[in-house]
């Protein structure tokens, strides 16, 4: 993935695969391909036999023609979701490109947005962050107040249905500008807390989910990032220290809310949730640590865990995700599909709410507009 001119290429989908994904069985997979009632996929030598795939955007589109209900709704704008945490190292990357990826091949339209100066991210999609991407591609020139709407900052990627907005490192420099417009421009009612929210408006209707990876800090970009999002997910491997460091995040953004406040912007999300990841359950004190967990975020926390494999390790080592996995990359297959399945549970999880939170869209769209008759 490091050579110069190497490109990343998305991975196909067995009939089971593709099965899994809209409720079929694979001989019914099989029998519309054959009928040709939906994109019948490639026929690729096997043996002395061909046996049929699915490249990315054939499986969007089953998706799409078969889960119509799961789908964005007409009047519905995009649900942004952004993954948060202080610590690094607790998956919030790969939870964010994983989530992209999953909503993606269930047939929504996605939107990335790198938010965190170091580009892993960015990395992920086949991208260096720092040798390939100019700090003018990134949020920067919005921070900065030279754009308005993040648009001009949206490229294409290897994997069909999902757009990004990279990083780089010289995208640090928001953080000085934020607060410094603040001091410039703040008696003209600039706000700070809420570039990236009106950056985001005309995306809104462009795409259907908007993936936010925030810095792992309480920075000003995180802070926009969460002020802009509609839901938060927040990765937290159970052990001690990254407990207790997700305590003092919420305690610090509980505070700073109550400070926006003041200033009469209050914040709603649709949802809030805790994914516990790397979770190692061979280690003694990983029970204890759910216990204070558990105690602490009650029914917030998602009904799924993502268990500490090698899978992950190995796919993080080629710059991928699980999603870029398939056998024959030096992991088993079952091995693979554990993996794979975990996160399909977190997926379809926030699927749900992402669904719920259209559906209050529209209807408070209706009632506005029954009280305005």
């Amino acid at each position: 993935m490091l050579q110069p001119d190497n490109q990343k290429h998305a991975p196909t989908w067995t009939p089971a695969q593709l099965g899994a994904l809209v409720g079929l069985e694979p001989r019914q997979v099989a029998y519309r391909a054959e009928k040709g009632e939906l994109p019948a996929g490639n026929l690729v030598p096997s043996g002395v036999s061909k046996r049929r795939e699915f490249p990315l955007e054939v499986v969007r589109a089953w998706c799409r023609a078969l889960r119509p209900e799961l789908m964005r709704p007409e009047g519905a704008e995009a649900i942004t979701v952004a993954t948060a945490n202080f610590k690094g190292g607790v998956t919030k990357t790969s939870t964010a490109m994983t989530l992209a990826q999953g909503l993606s091949l269930r047939g929504h339209k996605v939107l990335v947005i790198d938010c965190d100066p170091q580009g892993s991210l960015t990395t992920l999609f086949g991208i260096l962050s720092d040798a390939e991407v100019d700090p003018n591609q990134t949020i920067l020139p919005l921070c900065l107040g030279d754009e308005d709407s993040i648009e001009y900052a949206i490229q294409s990627t290897y994997w069909n249905g999902i757009d990004l907005v990279p990083a780089t490192s010289m995208m640090y420099s928001a953080e000085f500008a934020l607060p410094g417009r603040q001091a410039r421009e703040g008696g003209r009612g600039f706000q700070f807390w809420n570039v990236l929210h009106y950056g985001l408006e005309k995306a809104r209707q462009n795409y259907d989910i908007i993936v936010l990876d925030t810095p792992p800090a309480l920075s000003y970009v995180t802070i926009n990032a969460m002020m802009a999002a509609d839901g938060l997910v927040m990765p937290l491997p159970p052990n001690a220290l990254d407990f207790a460091s997700s305590v003092q995040f919420w305690t610090l953004f509980h505070d700073l809310s109550k400070d926006l406040a003041s200033y009469g912007r209050t914040k709603e999300f649709s949802f809030i949730d805790v994914l516990l990841s790397k979770v190692d359950t061979k280690d003694s004190a990983t029970e204890v640590v759910r216990d204070w967990i558990s105690a602490a975020y009650g029914d917030i926390i998602l009904p799924v865990v993502i268990p500490k494999t090698s899978t992950a390790a190995s796919a993080s080592a080629e710059f991928g995700s699980i999603y870029d996995m398939r056998s024959g990359t030096g992991v088993h297959a079952s091995t693979i599909k554990r993996a794979v399945d975990a996160y399909e549970q977190v997926v379809e999880t926030i699927e749900r709410q992402v669904v719920g939170a259209w559906q209050r869209q529209v209807a408070s769209d209706a009632q506005q507009t029954k009280e305005a008759v």
